[in-house]
């Protein structure tokens, strides 16, 4: 984006309209989300992969709306000119129509957010609906769901089978018919995603999906190298900050240990 403006449902569109990119990151604080504004992101997701980035669980189902809120209100205030989506987490937006739309209203109204995520299926097609129709811009979200892996049999890519491909394309076109503004694709196979993209209106956003969506999003951990573990295919490492870190941390305990910090240059008189 150019114009220095924050971007809108509308913008978002004419960049798909254009055959710009639209680039997608997550942020979970404040400071990252400073740096992924200044680095010109069109959007910031605040996803519930904050639960592994951030808090410390082996998956997204314990992360709760508290956590959301909160964290999505630190993003915000570390960007305050980047449009900002919050996830909605595990059983938000199942129970009831009323606590499906109290929900997404703190993510709008409490924690400043520009719209919210939810991952969706054909069963999920009236909540998006009905929470578009209160005023709230939804990014739907369809493939792979981390929140349903229990169900669907673990992290795998989706759309291999003809039936499950058509039945991506039909959800996908069934959304925007619902009012989403965007829908992120996560590890749906290149070829069926350019088939989905090329189906839509609104733009797509792909994370293991190839190049062929309007945009991409990426987990800044990936990123940045603060998973030294391990690197998912889709994901590219920009830089070894985990690495640095270590390293920093270790050379501040040898300095310390060693008498040599503080030294007189470091104390107040």
């Amino acid at each position: 984006m150019t114009s220095g403006k924050k971007h809108t449902v509308r913008t978002l569109r004419k960049m798909k309209t254009n055959g710009e990119k639209i680039v997608m990151l997550t942020a979970y604080d404040a400071p990252t989300a400073k740096f992924a504004q200044a680095g010109g992101v069109d959007m910031i997701l605040v996803g519930d992969s904050l639960g592994m980035a951030a808090l410390g669980y082996s998956d997204t189902v314990p992360v709760t709306m508290d956590d959301m809120v909160h964290h999505c209100k630190a993003v915000r205030r570390g960007a305050p000119d980047t449009f900002i989506v919050g996830d909605m987490p595990f059983l938000s937006f199942h129970l009831s129509e009323e606590q499906t739309l109290l929900n997404a209203a703190r993510l709008i109204q409490d924690a400043n957010c520009d719209a919210v995520k939810l991952e969706t299926d054909h069963s999920t097609i009236p909540v998006v609906k009905r929470l578009v129709e209160a005023g709230i811009p939804v990014c739907a979200h369809i493939g792979l769901l981390p929140q349903s892996v229990k169900t669907s049999g673990g992290y795998r890519i989706h759309g291999r089978k003809e039936e499950e491909a058509e039945a991506l394309l039909a959800d996908a076109i069934a959304l925007q018919e619902a009012g989403a503004f965007a829908i992120v694709f996560e590890c749906l196979p290149a070829s069926l995603a350019k088939k989905i993209t090329e189906s839509l209106d609104i733009p797509t956003i792909g994370i293991g999906a190839g190049p062929y969506c309007d945009g991409q999003v990426q987990v800044i951990a990936d990123l940045v190298g603060f998973f030294t573990e391990y690197l998912p295919k889709h994901a590219k490492r920009y830089a070894d900050l985990g690495n640095e870190m270590k390293n920093a941390v270790s050379s501040y305990v040898d300095d310390v240990r060693s008498g040599t910090f503080p030294g007189v240059e470091n104390a107040t008189e």
